[in-house]
């Protein structure tokens, strides 16, 4: 899963975000970046319980929804 989270704007956003994830679910892989402001992770918690502890943690994500296209587009070409 790979949400966008606009307030993620620094270290210490980004371990408070860590850290709200791991107390849901303290096996979860997490990958941030603080350049994208983006979070991908693997856990056993759905979509929704995951936007639902980030927002507790005062950070509200959206997820970045996996798209069958290429940068160019050039899938849906006929």
């Amino acid at each position: 899963m790979k949400f966008h989270i606009a307030d993620m704007t620094c270290g210490h956003c980004v371990s408070m975000v860590t850290k709200a994830i791991l107390t849901a679910d303290g096996d979860a892989k997490i990958q941030t970046n603080l350049t994208d402001k983006t979070l991908q992770l693997s856990t056993e918690l759905s979509s929704a319980e995951v936007m639902e502890v980030l927002t507790e943690a005062g950070y509200p994500a959206t997820e970045v929804k996996a798209s069958c296209c290429n940068p160019a587009n050039t899938c849906h070409s006929a």
